[in-house]
């Protein structure tokens, strides 16, 4: 079974032997609203653990969606561009961004498990 852990900025790391598959929390989701566009990285980008990677946009706002490891962009979730609205109905399932070839798996240390986030959930009333 694939585990998550996630940052402080929301974003999710679904892991499966060395490819994480990137998203926005069910919580950011919340926050965004009506989510209207996605910008996906490309393929085969390199990026380093907080690196600006996507771009989620929504009625309220735009936001970056930062990766939480470094590694290769392996696979994008073309599907979003035109139903960006499945980061809303599915973050964790449908909604995903992209998917890394994690370089470095002591990177995933430094992000909290699924416990753990809830409870930093907690702090931000």
């Amino acid at each position: 079974m694939a585990s998550i852990r996630y940052t402080k900025d929301h974003e999710y790391i679904r892991i499966d032997g060395d490819i994480g598959t990137v998203g926005i929390s069910d919580y950011a989701q919340q926050q965004l609203g009506d989510v209207v566009f996605v910008e996906l990285p490309e393929s085969g980008k390199k990026v380093a653990a907080g690196d600006q990677a996507a771009v989620v946009e929504s009625v309220k706002a735009a936001s970056e969606v930062y990766s939480p490891v470094g590694g290769e962009v392996t696979e994008i979730n073309s599907a979003l561009e035109g139903e960006p609205a499945k980061v809303n109905s599915d973050p964790a399932g449908d909604g995903w961004f992209f998917k890394i070839r994690i370089g470095d798996a002591k990177q995933l240390d430094a992000l909290m498990d699924e416990k753990a986030y809830a409870e930093f959930l907690k702090t931000l009333g």
